[in-house]
C-alpha cells in the first residue's frame, strides 16, 4: 500500500469524526459557550491563567504527545502495520478522543479540579484517595520513562540537547514579552518561530555532549523548577512554540510523502503471537498515547482545564488535540512500515527509526538528512520534555490534593508545592535507573488502566448530571479487561527477572483499580440521582 494514501485517508476520517462525532458529544454533554470557565472565575496568575485557543492547544498537544505516539506504534509494528493503524483510528475516535474531551469538560465543570476531585464529588472521599494514589504512582512511571527517553536522545543527538537548552531561554523571553510587555501573540509567534530555528542552527554548530547520568541529574533539577513556576513563564510559551516544531515536522513528513510516494514494505499482519508477545492485550497497551492514554485525562483535568478561555474551546483542545496526535501516530507507523523487517531491526530504537524515516522523507525536497534527522530528534525530545515536566506538575497537584484539607486552618507541610514536587522528583528519578526498556511496559499498562478509570469517573459524573454517558460503556470495559490481563503478564515477567519494585507497582495498581472499578460500577447501577454541574 502507498504510504501517502494511508495518511490522507486516515486524516479525512479524523476530520469527519471531529466535525460529526465531536459535535455530537458536545451537544450530549451540554457545552455552554456563555458559561465562564475556571480560568476566569478562579484566576490566580500561577495555575489558573486563561489562554487563547491556539496557545492552549499548543500546550495541551505538546503535553499529551511527548514521545508516546511515536514509540508506541513503532514498537507495536512487530504485529504488522494493519492492526496498529486500525487501533489508532478506532481507538482515537471512540476511545481516546472521548476520554480527553470528557475529562477536560468534567474538570471545567468542577472548578478546574483534577479527575480525583471529580471522583470525590461523585463517588466519595475514599474513591478520590484511591484514585489519587493510583494516578500519582502512574505519574512516577511517566517521569521515569520520559527522563530516560530525553536523556538517551540528548546523548545520541547532542545537537538537540543544545537547541533544547536555548529553547527554554527563548520560551521564558516569549512569556515575558507576550504576557507582561503587551507584545501581540501574532508578532510574538513570528519572532519566536524565527528564533526557534536559530536555536536549532546553533545546536548543530555547538552540540552539547554529556553523559546520560549527567543529563538525568540536569533533568531532575529542570522539572523541579518548571513544575513550581507560574504557567505563563515557561509552560504556556514553551509548549505553544513547541507546537510549531511538531507542525513543521508533520508538514515536512507529508510533503516528503507526496514526493517520494513510498510503498509500505513491512508485513501487513505478522500473527497473533510474536516473540512471546500476544497481540491481545499487548497491542492495545503498547500503542498507548496514539489511541488512548490515561495520562491525557490528567493533563486535561490538571493543567489545560485551568487555562481554558471558553467552553467553546474544549472540543478543539480535548477532542481535536487527540485526533492530531493520531495523525502523528499514523506517520510514526509509516516510518517503520516503509522499510523491510531486516532494516527496521538495524535502525535500533523507535526514536531513531522515526528520526531516520522523517529525515529521509525531508531529504526529497532538499533538506540534508544531516540536518533533518537532528531536527526531528529535537522535536521528539522537546515533546518528551514537555510531557516530563507536565507530569511532574500534575503529580504535585495530586500530592497536594491528597494531603490537603480545605477545612483545616493550617495545612500539612506535604501540601507545600516545593515539598510535594521534591518528593515526586526524587522517587521518579530513582525509578528511572531501571531504564526505558523495563519501565515502559509497566508505564504502558498503568497508563491504559488509568484511562479505564478516567472513563469510569466521567461516566459516573455524567449519570449524576442526568446526561448521556453510554459512549463510555464499551471503551471503559474494553480498556479495563486489556490492562488487567497485561499487568498479570508483567507481574509474572518481572518476578521471574527479579525486578521486584516493578512487581510491586503493578500489584498496587491492580488492587487500587479493582476497588475503584467496583465503586464506579456500583454508582452506575444505582437509580439516577440528578445533579447539575
Amino acid at each position: 500500500m502507498n504510504a501517502l494514501t494511508l495518511v490522507l485517508v486516515s486524516s479525512v476520517i479524523f476530520i469527519i469524526a471531529y466535525v460529526t462525532y465531536g459535535a455530537w458529544l458536545a451537544k450530549q454533554w451540554g457545552v455552554d459557550v456563555k458559561r465562564k470557565t475556571p480560568a476566569h472565575t478562579k484566576g490566580d496568575g500561577v495555575d489558573y491563567v486563561p489562554a487563547k485557543a491556539p496557545v492552549l492547544l499548543g500546550h495541551h498537544f505538546a503535553s499529551i504527545a511527548g514521545a508516546g505516539p511515536i514509540v508506541g506504534p513503532i514498537t507495536a509494528a512487530m504485529f504488522g502495520w494493519v492492526p496498529v493503524v486500525l487501533w489508532i483510528i478506532v481507538g482515537g475516535i471512540f476511545f481516546g478522543g472521548v476520554q480527553d474531551f470528557g475529562s477536560l469538560f468534567a474538570s471545567i465543570r468542577h472548578d478546574g479540579k483534577s479527575i480525583g476531585e471529580v471522583i470525590e464529588v461523585n463517588m466519595g472521599k475514599r474513591g478520590k484517595k484511591l484514585f489519587a494514589i493510583f494516578a500519582w504512582l502512574t505519574l512516577l512511571l511517566v517521569v521515569a520513562a520520559f527522563t530516560n527517553i530525553v536523556a538517551d536522545t540528548f546523548v545520541s543527538v547532542p545537537q538537540a540537547a543544545t537547541a533544547s537548552v536555548l529553547f527554554i531561554a527563548l520560551a521564558i523571553a516569549f512569556g515575558f514579552a507576550v504576557y507582561r510587555r503587551g507584545v501581540s501573540l501574532a508578532w510574538g509567534s513570528v519572532i519566536g518561530v524565527v528564533l526557534l530555528f536559530i536555536c536549532i542552527a546553533l545546536g548543530n554548530m555547538f552540540p552539547l555532549a554529556l553523559s546520560k547520568e549527567v543529563w538525568i541529574g540536569i533533568l531532575m533539577v529542570y522539572i523541579f523548577v518548571a513544575s513550581v513556576t507560574p504557567v505563563w513563564i515557561l509552560l504556556q510559551p514553551r509548549d505553544y512554540l513547541n507546537s510549531f516544531l511538531l507542525y513543521a515536522m508533520i508538514i515536512g513528513a507529508v510533503l516528503g510523502l507526496f514526493i517520494t510516494r513510498p510503498t509500505l514494505q513491512l508485513e501487513a499482519f505478522t500473527g497473533f503471537s510474536v516473540k512471546g508477545q500476544y497481540l491481545f492485550p499487548m497491542l492495545f497497551v503498547t500503542v498507548a498515547c496514539g489511541a488512548i492514554s490515561g495520562f491525557h485525562s490528567l493533563v486535561g483535568s490538571g493543567t489545560s482545564s485551568k487555562q481554558l478561555d471558553s467552553e467553546m474551546d474544549a472540543k478543539v483542545v480535548g477532542y481535536g488535540g487527540m485526533l492530531i496526535e493520531c495523525v502523528l501516530a499514523i506517520i510514526a507507523i509509516i516510518t517503520a512500515a516503509y522499510v523491510s523487517k531486516e532494516k527496521l531491526g538495524e535502525l535500533g530504537g523507535a526514536i531513531n527509526v522515526f528520526s531516520d524515516g522523517i529525515g529521509n522523507f525531508m531529504q526529497s525536497f532538499g533538506i540534508p538528512i544531516s540536518v533533518g534527522k537532528p531536527f526531528v530528534a529535537l522535536a521528539v525530545s522537546a515533546f518528551a520534555l514537555t510531557s516530563l515536566d507536565t507530569a511532574t506538575r500534575l503529580a504535585r497537584f495530586i500530592f497536594q490534593e491528597f494531603f490537603g484539607d480545605a477545612k483545616a486552618e493550617k495545612q500539612s507541610i506535604l501540601t507545600n508545592r516545593y515539598v510535594s514536587t521534591l518528593v515526586t522528583v526524587i522517587l521518579g528519578g530513582t525509578l528511572s535507573i531501571y531504564g526505558y526498556a523495563k519501565v515502559w511496559p509497566v508505564f504502558g499498562s498503568a497508563n491504559q488502566l488509568l484511562a479505564a478509570l478516567a472513563l469510569l469517573a466521567v461516566a459516573v459524573w455524567l449519570k449524576h448530571s442526568g446526561k448521556n454517558y453510554k459512549m463510555f460503556t464499551i471503551p471503559m470495559t474494553f480498556m479495563f479487561v486489556v490492562t488487567v490481563v497485561a499487568l498479570f503478564f508483567l507481574i509474572k515477567t518481572n518476578f521471574v527477572a527479579k525486578n521486584y519494585i516493578l512487581v510491586v507497582f503493578p500489584v498496587l495498581l491492580l488492587v487500587l483499580a479493582f476497588v475503584l472499578a467496583y465503586q464506579a460500577v456500583t454508582e452506575l447501577t444505582k437509580p439516577a440521582s440528578k445533579r447539575h454541574n
